[in-house]
């Protein structure tokens, strides 16, 4: 068991220096804290509602480790036991950071409340022996949606609830922010790279591949988001301008991920591109130059496959 978690902080490692000095892994990963703590300092100015989302963000990074093939191939490994003790500490790790922020701004009740599903989430197996398709309102064609949707449909009963919610006891910033976490989630589909030769299939350009793609994703997450609009946009219509720019923005950042996607084909996006665009997600204006930028290299990496 210590083997494996030396082998997971080697990795962790190897991808924050990216082939580049172990200083910039350092700094990669000091920045890494910074934002996470912007982050949470931002989120707590909403008092009411802030540490429930708080909890919410956490469970979602942690629901992340529950893969089943994953857990699967850890089982044969570790054997039940040691696999819950694997799961368990895997979980705390990453549930560490909120726990702490949360203990800090003494929310203590909260803080048990985290740890304790936390624990549960790792003890409490999802895999069921009934053979369930969840259907789609999304084609097989753009696989990101069919995939991403099948594998995080529970956020979106999330997302629906809160805003609800928003409207039940009229705070707009918690639809806003049930907005921005259907993004979020839309931004995660695009993480992984498929097989080459799902791009290689494609009789198009380089440019009109990734116009495809971008167009895809723009209509299907606008699909996702149109509940929340409509309902905000009824019962805030003054806040029309500001549910807009809200969703321009996250289609930007969306057209940003799946540039910065391609830019790295048919590699994993790295360490580097993620920090690019949690800096974009503090200072929007950067979308401008990262967009072009972005594209550039997509374009050229794509030649290798469709030219």
């Amino acid at each position: 068991m210590n083997e494996y978690f030396k082998l997971q902080y080697l990795m962790t490692k190897r991808k924050l220096s990216d082939g580049s000095s172990l200083i910039v892994g350092y700094f990669l990963a000091l920045v890494i804290v910074l934002v996470f703590v912007s982050l949470s300092i931002w989120l707590f100015r909403y008092k009411t509602y802030a540490p429930y989302m708080y909890i919410l963000v956490s469970l979602y990074f942690i629901s992340r480790l529950s893969e089943i093939k994953r857990n699967d191939f850890l089982k044969i490994h570790f054997g039940n036991s040691r696999y819950r003790k694997v799961r368990i500490i895997e979980n705390l790790i990453i549930a560490l950071p909120f726990v702490i922020f949360l203990i800090y701004k003494h929310y203590f009740y909260q803080t048990f409340f985290l740890v304790l599903i936390t624990v549960l989430m790792a003890l409490i197996s999802f895999k069921t022996t009934c053979h369930l398709t969840i259907p789609t309102p999304f084609s097989k064609k753009p696989f990101e949606f069919t995939v991403g949707f099948r594998n995080s449909f529970f956020v979106f009963f999330i997302t629906y609830g809160l805003t609800i919610i928003a409207v039940t006891v009229d705070n707009f910033n918690l639809g806003v922010f049930a907005l921005l976490l259907i993004f979020l989630t839309v931004l995660g589909y695009y993480l992984k790279p498929e097989n080459e030769y799902f791009v290689w299939s494609h009789s198009l350009t380089p440019s009109k591949f990734l116009i495809e793609k971008i167009k895809t994703a723009i209509v299907f997450s606008s699909c996702l988001c149109s509940p929340v609009l409509i309902l905000l946009g009824i019962f805030y219509f003054e806040n029309l301008g500001i549910l807009l720019l809200c969703l321009l923005l996250g289609n930007m950042y969306l057209v940003t991920m799946i540039l910065a996607k391609y830019s790295a084909f048919p590699n994993e996006i790295d360490l580097a591109r993620v920090m690019i665009m949690v800096i974009c997600l503090i200072f929007p204006p950067m979308l401008i130059a990262m967009i072009p930028f972005f594209a550039n290299r997509s374009v050229n990496k794509l030649k290798l496959f469709l030219e």
